[in-house]
């Protein structure tokens, strides 16, 4: 994936959501909020990438093997794409990182530039799973119980996380139908060994696991993660 390295829980998260997204080839496809560069890289290699990011700090060591137009900017970068231009796009752990009232125009913009039955990959915080992160991982459970009430997250490198459900991708852009829902990212961070995370074989058992159970919803409920494919009607 890159020079770099990244933590085998990032990793085997992009393995995961990667083949969830499936073998892309010969496609345009927008990476926004592309962030250092990790899942632009991975389609470039056989796919004409353009990759959106607000941070030049993210962009300093991003992932560059294979080539993409990397641009500067957030939703004000969108208005500069044609109607109709892009087969897919890729926004992963973006949305609940913007103001609410931004979230409307963002998925206008993209359903806008969007070809007739292109596709929108959203992956997104779930709370469910971010309670059992504060208790099982970290104890800190009076965080635990904010966000039982509704409250809101806290990313350390990204700020705050103001949580969303799926259905309300459809509220903000009605153009859009779900196509699939996916819970990445449900067991292993459970396993606090870090040494065995590192093994290979560890690693290839895990996947086995979380590909099965992203794809049921009673383990979706409680996974880190949901990862949502949305067509263009």
């Amino acid at each position: 994936m890159g020079k770099k390295e990244l933590p085998v829980w990032d990793l085997l998260a992009k393995q995961l959501i990667f083949e969830q997204i499936g073998s892309l080839r010969g496609l345009d496809i927008l990476d926004f909020g592309s962030g250092d560069g990790a899942t632009a890289n991975h389609f470039a290699r056989e796919n004409h990438v353009i990759a959106v990011e607000p941070s030049q700090e993210m962009l300093k060591d991003r992932f560059a093997d294979f080539p993409y137009t990397q641009r500067v900017g957030s939703e004000e970068t969108l208005k500069l794409f044609p109607d109709e231009s892009m087969d897919w796009i890729l926004c992963h752990n973006v949305l609940e990182y913007v103001e609410p009232e931004r979230r409307v125009p963002i998925l206008s913009e993209f359903s806008r530039i969007l070809r007739p039955r292109g596709t929108l990959s959203v992956v997104k915080h779930n709370r469910a799973g971010r309670v059992m992160q504060m208790v099982v991982l970290l104890n800190k459970f009076s965080h635990a119980q904010q966000l039982l009430q509704g409250g809101d997250g806290n990313a350390a490198q990204f700020g705050t996380i103001r949580y969303y459900e799926t259905q309300d991708l459809l509220k903000w852009c009605p153009g859009l139908k779900i196509g699939k829902v996916f819970g990445p990212r449900t067991f292993w961070d459970l396993q606090q060994n870090q040494e065995i995370q590192r093994d290979a074989h560890w690693q290839e058992q895990m996947l086995t696991v979380e590909r099965e159970v992203s794809e049921r919803a009673e383990y979706q409920g409680v996974a880190f993660f949901h990862h949502i494919l949305l067509q263009k009607q």
